[in-house]
Parts: structure tokens; C-alpha cells; sequence
């Protein structure tokens, strides 16, 4: 059963990461709020900005939407831009920024 990973737009300009093996039937899910602790739920509603090639396992689309879940914002718009110039911009910046931290003096 193939799966893909998505990202939603919420009405608060916020994003949503899932995945799933039935596109249609999530997303419909998502507008019909069905669960009312989900993150959409008042945040609908949601529109489908992204979505991954589908994947043959569970697992990979599980490890791949949470490390989209990970990114930030900037990441993540770059990804639904397909400008994965400006993702490896923004990881180089991150690496940068870390090993500045890093080289901090503690406190």
C-alpha cells in the first residue's frame, strides 16, 4: 500500500505535516473535523499545499514526516516552493548558527 507525507495550510497561516495512505480521505477528515484535540480543528480550513511521491512503506513516510514536522518555517515553505536551493541555503545557516552556539562560553 503506497503512502505519502502532506502538508496542510491552516486558516491561520499555520501548517499541519501528516501522512497517509488515502489522500482524498484524510483530507476530507481534516475539513470535517472529526476529532476535536486534533491540530486542525480550529484551525480549519485546511488546504493541501504539498504532498511527497508516494513511498511503499509505512515506516519511511512515518520518519519523513517527522522530520518535515522538525523544520521550520522557512524550510518547510521552501519545500511546498520546490526550491531545494533555499533548503540547503537555510540547513548551511542552521549548521552555521549551531557551531557558533556551540562555540559559546557557558553562562
Amino acid at each position: 500500500m503506497p503512502y505519502i507525507v502532506y502538508i496542510l495550510e491552516c486558516s491561520d497561516g499555520s501548517y499541519y505535516t501528516g501522512s497517509t495512505d488515502d489522500i482524498n480521505k484524510r483530507l476530507w477528515q481534516h475539513q470535517q473535523g472529526f476529532e476535536p484535540s486534533a491540530y486542525t480543528f480550529s484551525r480549519r480550513p485546511v488546504k493541501l499545499v504539498w504532498a511527497s511521491e508516494e513511498t511503499k512503506h509505512y515506516y519511511d513516510a512515518l520518519r519523513w514526516e517527522r522530520q518535515i514536522k522538525g523544520w521550520s518555517r522557512a524550510k518547510k515553505q521552501a519545500l511546498i516552493r520546490g526550491d531545494f536551493d533555499a533548503i540547503h541555503e537555510i540547513v548551511k545557516a542552521e549548521r552555521k548558527q549551531r557551531e557558533k552556539n556551540k562555540n559559546k562560553p557557558p553562562r
